[in-house]
């Protein structure tokens, strides 16, 4: 009977835990894309925000910035201000991302969020459900990832469309694999997030939606530019 009301309780915080972060996540991306689109579509906000190269760096470091406080320090926040944190990086992430309506269709953007959509669903999934452990993963994907990054700093300078599809598939490959493991370790830390302490939980699912949503947002980049179609 304690193994049936244990068991039950985990699924129960488990279940709690993930819901937030999703919904976490949802709404980050709901405000990268509302921003984003909304820049996009006005003249005097792109020059406002893209026209000054100085500006647009120093929302970029504002960025990485606030991606370590979140992740960092996530311990020594409140609640309210990791929460208040992670909406600004999605906002701010939406001014830098608007440019991507200047490059590809809006037809082409929409479709390849809505494949990028279906990868992150299916692999999220496995993630959840799967028994395999995915920790073997973690060293592997890191590494991938570091390279992915030295190569698409090096062919800045190189400007090879060759390396850069490469590189995008890398990436793919990359992000794909990291859905599916951070996932599997967001279900971990539900089994074990104290759901009666709201404040630690709240700060859990916000470092939890910040993980999910910088898989899926880097997934939609390299998916975009492996299958956008770029403006005449």
């Amino acid at each position: 009977m304690n193994e049936v009301r244990t068991h039950t309780t985990t699924q129960v915080t488990t279940n709690v835990f993930l819901r937030g972060v999703y919904v976490w996540m949802s709404i980050g991306l709901l405000i990268t894309g509302f921003v984003s689109y909304n820049i996009a579509s006005s003249p005097s906000l792109l020059r406002l925000f893209l026209g000054n190269q100085l500006f647009f760096i120093g929302i970029i470091i504002a960025e990485l910035v606030l991606v370590v406080a979140i992740s960092g320090a996530i311990s020594k926040l409140s609640a309210a201000m990791a929460t208040i944190l992670f909406v600004i990086y999605s906002a701010l992430n939406g001014i830098t991302l608007s440019s991507i309506f200047l490059i590809y269709t809006q037809t082409s953007i929409v479709k390849t969020f809505y494949i990028c959509g279906a990868m992150f669903g299916a692999m999220s999934l496995y993630g959840y459900t799967t028994s395999k452990d995915l920790t073997s993963w973690g060293s592997f994907l890191f590494m991938g990832l570091i390279g992915v990054i030295l190569a698409s700093v090096i062919n800045i300078f190189f400007h090879s469309t060759q390396m850069e599809f490469v590189i995008s598939i890398a990436g793919i490959l990359v992000f794909v694999g990291l859905t599916a493991y951070d996932t599997q370790k967001l279900k971990e830390m539900g089994e074990n997030a104290p759901l009666d302490r709201k404040n630690t939980l709240q700060k859990g699912t916000i470092l939890g939606a910040l993980t999910l949503y910088l898989d899926f947002i880097n997934l939609f980049i390299l998916l975009l530019r492996l299958f956008g179609n770029t403006r005449d």
